[in-house]
């Protein structure tokens, strides 16, 4: 069971200062449209599983470069023949978890502590882990005038994308190995924490509202732009400097009804992952379009080519990092202990990457039975 915190966290708590942070999307919070779809159904082809279209949502950060580019390069649709993908994008997997609920999404690309919280809020009903997408591509910068070593963070003014998001929990569990107390309902405390929008850090950390942020990327790479420093490499954390950031989930009810669709998408996300290990240079580019339609702007250089360097690409869930962070969820007071049995299900996954010529992935025991 979700500890109390989340049942009302989750729920978006209005915060602001100096009128400029807010929080991130909650439960309740809709989709942000795209624009119109840049890859159209095959020609003649045919819809799966009797299929017209299936709903995928991602968020319009590079650690979602699979989705994306997926999108951009039409390597999803590709495998989809005619079933058309719908693209929606999202702030945090709160609002993403919200749609899957209400059957506006299908399968989407997700932070594994949203994943976790639904699953074990809905009882291990409402969704699967089909694969990964992404590891690392998260970084704590800070202003280097107010925060110059680890010990100086106590007391200052941290920004994370959303109550319960997968960064939010990083954080917090940062801050608890520190001896640091925080309240995770409020965020406040020796730290304070402040949910925010991705898309209004760089400027709450401009205007002096926030000393710094934990916030996967181009965001961190955004602020160190405006003169934010790194203080630490979530990676540099981990063992091998490997852990989940990005998983690809999928209403069970979709699974079971749908899993000629799932798998074509799947097989999309993994010749996608290929084609950006084999074409580094324009897989940046590709994905900076596609940034650009989802938000109006794309990334410059100086912030596109270190964002992208931390980023790895994997269609490995790494199932054991996310026990582990659910572990840290739990340690934070923002999870009750879960029973995260039957969160995987790779059996589609490791057809694709049989077929492929590709080694399976493990499920950590996590897999269903």
């Amino acid at each position: 069971m979700l500890a109390s915190t989340l049942r009302r966290g989750l729920a978006a708590t209005a915060l602001s200062f100096l009128g400029l942070v807010t929080t991130g999307c909650g439960y309740g919070s809709a989709a942000e449209p795209t624009k119109k779809d840049q890859t159209q159904v095959t020609a003649g082809g045919k819809k799966i599983d009797g299929l017209h279209t299936v709903k995928i949502g991602y968020f319009p950060n590079l650690t979602h470069a699979t989705a994306l580019i997926g999108r951009r390069q039409g390597l999803i649709q590709k495998e989809l023949g005619g079933t058309k993908a719908e693209y929606a994008t999202f702030n945090a997997g709160p609002s993403a978890i919200e749609a899957l609920n209400g059957d506006s999404l299908d399968i989407g690309f997700i932070g594994p502590s949203p994943s976790i919280n639904a699953f074990v809020k809905s009882k291990g009903r409402n969704l699967r882990i089909i694969s990964g997408a992404a590891s690392g591509g998260v970084k704590f910068v800070v202003n280097p005038d107010k925060i110059k070593s680890l010990d100086d963070v106590k007391g200052k003014r941290i920004a994370t994308p959303q109550k319960g998001n997968t960064q939010d929990v990083a954080f917090l569990n940062w801050l608890s190995e520190k001896g640091w107390k925080v309240d995770p309902e409020s965020g406040k405390g020796d730290v304070s924490v402040f949910r925010t929008d991705n898309k209004v850090a760089p400027t709450a950390y401009k205007s002096g509202s926030i000393d710094g942020a934990w916030v996967p990327e181009p965001i961190a790479s955004k602020l160190v732009a405006e003169g934010a420093k790194v203080l630490i490499d979530e990676a540099a954390l981990w063992p091998d400097e490997r852990f989940i950031v990005t998983n690809v989930i999928v209403s069970q009810t979709f699974l079971e009804e749908h899993p000629g669709v799932v798998e074509a998408v799947l097989r999309g996300t993994v010749k996608t992952t290929a084609w950006i290990k084999a074409n580094p240079g324009t897989a940046q580019a590709a994905a900076n379009t596609q940034l650009k339609a989802d938000t109006g702007k794309e990334l410059p250089a100086d912030i596109l080519a270190p964002a992208w360097k931390s980023i790895r690409f994997t269609y490995d869930p790494l199932a054991a990092t996310l026990a582990t962070e659910a572990e840290h969820a739990v340690r934070v007071g923002l999870l009750d202990k879960p029973d995260l049995q039957g969160i995987f299900d790779l059996r589609l996954l490791n057809k694709v990457l049989k077929n492929e010529g590709q080694p399976p992935v493990q499920d950590a025991g996590l897999g269903i039975k």
